[in-house]
């Protein structure tokens, strides 16, 4: 493939370091949503609690506030691959802690909790590190492709996961842990197919401005500033995850098996959308079209917080995955074509603690809204202040909405 002309779809496929870096990040994903789903049904049997399950959210991203500019500056510092490597595989160690436990009949609120921090933790490093390899793999000019491939194949294990653990759960509850610690296994495998990738080195070593240096960047920079911050508010209000228990078991009566078709189905209408988006890019006005995406979600979050209805719910989620995937894929591509490759790894932490203060603190915040408010007003209230959040942001970043092209 010509580094100067931009890839389809097949040949992006057929180039093997991106083979190897797909099916790694697809595993790492197939583990993660299997975890959701195992986690938090297990906390909502062993406590009955609403704030709970919000907990669960806080725990995970308590790490990457405090981790976050360590683990940016070690994407850039040392070699991507191995970051994500031993990541994965202190992943799977945890996985197999969860399993053993489960197994053993000895597993307790508390050792869920530690063991999601740990999970936390590796998150931390593994995220920042994994979309910095991202645009050393893709040739040129292919990037938001690219994204668009990787996004649908995450969405491939994000639809299958959650209901390969609900049932695997419903079989036995220690099993999807285990499924969890040979997929994490078999990504660090991969991982290391990658090969050898040409790393811009990072500069001026290891002092506290270079740590931070992709705050700096994004916040010289109003497009990505607005990029990124649009995504923490919109899904820190306006994100259900941690609310799906509560609706499969006490609103719609669908079980741990209807758990995980609920989690599964913002992903189907995620991959449908990337099956649009890697036959065709969004070529102009992709300002706006992020922003149209974003009030997407916050309505068909409001559907979904209003549906008893099993079906429709489904639908809902759906239609919230597929708008959220034409957010990330502009998102992803606009920061990552912005910054040259030495910094990548720091604004990419930065990104990280953005999109991760919006899902794990979305989920606390949602588990804590639904204990005072209950939880079809506290969903209905987080899919309006979405909207709000969208057309806000359109006024106070006129930059963002007036990107007109990505590469």
């Amino acid at each position: 493939m010509s580094s100067a002309t931009p890839a389809g779809a097949r040949d992006l496929l057929g180039h093997r370091p991106f083979l190897f870096f797909l099916s790694s990040r697809s595993l790492s994903r197939f583990s993660s949503q299997i975890g959701a789903v195992a986690i938090g049904w297990q906390i909502y049997n062993l406590t009955g609690s609403a704030f709970d399950l919000g907990m669960v959210g806080l725990v995970q991203f308590l790490p990457t506030a405090l981790l976050v500019f360590v683990a940016g500056h070690a994407a850039d510092r040392f070699e991507r691959k191995r970051v994500v490597q031993a990541c994965q595989i202190a992943e799977a160690l945890t996985a197999l802690f969860l399993a053993g436990s489960t197994f053993a009949g000895t597993i307790s609120e508390i050792q869920i909790f530690v063991a999601t921090f740990v999970l936390g933790i590796a998150g931390a490093f593994e995220s920042p590190a994994t979309a910095a390899l991202l645009p050393l793999i893709a040739p040129q000019g292919s990037l938001q492709r690219a994204t668009a491939i990787s996004s649908g194949a995450a969405q491939v294990a994000t639809i299958i996961g959650p209901a390969l653990g609900g049932f695997a759960y419903a079989l036995m509850p220690g099993a999807p842990y285990g499924i969890m610690m040979v997929f994490w296994l078999f990504g660090a495998l991969l991982t290391g197919g990658i090969g050898r990738l040409q790393q811009a080195p990072v500069k001026n070593g290891g002092s506290s401005d270079d740590l931070f240096a992709g705050v700096t960047f994004v916040r010289s920079n109003p497009a990505i500033l607005g990029t990124i911050s649009l995504d923490l508010f919109a899904v820190l209000f306006g994100g259900v995850t941690a609310l799906l228990p509560i609706y499969a078991r006490d609103i719609l009566q669908a079980g741990p098996l209807g758990l995980g078709i609920l989690r599964a189905a913002p992903a189907v209408g995620a991959l449908l959308m990337t099956m649009v988006l890697a036959r065709h890019t969004i070529n102009r006005r992709v300002g706006m079209r992020m922003f149209q995406a974003v009030i997407v979600f916050g309505v068909a979050t409001v559907v979904f917080a209003l549906s008893h209805w099993m079906w429709l719910s489904a639908l809902a989620l759906a239609v919230l995955g597929a708008a959220d995937t034409i957010s990330v894929v502009i998102r992803f591509s606009l920061v990552q074509l912005a910054t040259p490759d030495e910094m990548r790894g720091r604004v990419g932490a930065v990104n990280f603690l953005f999109i991760n203060a919006s899902n794990q603190l979305g989920q606390f915040e949602s588990g804590v809204t639904a204990a005072l408010l209950g939880t079809v007003p506290s969903a209905v209230l987080g899919g309006v202040a979405t909207v709000a959040v969208a057309l806000l942001w359109m006024k106070l970043f006129p930059t963002l909405r007036d990107v007109e092209k990505l590469e």
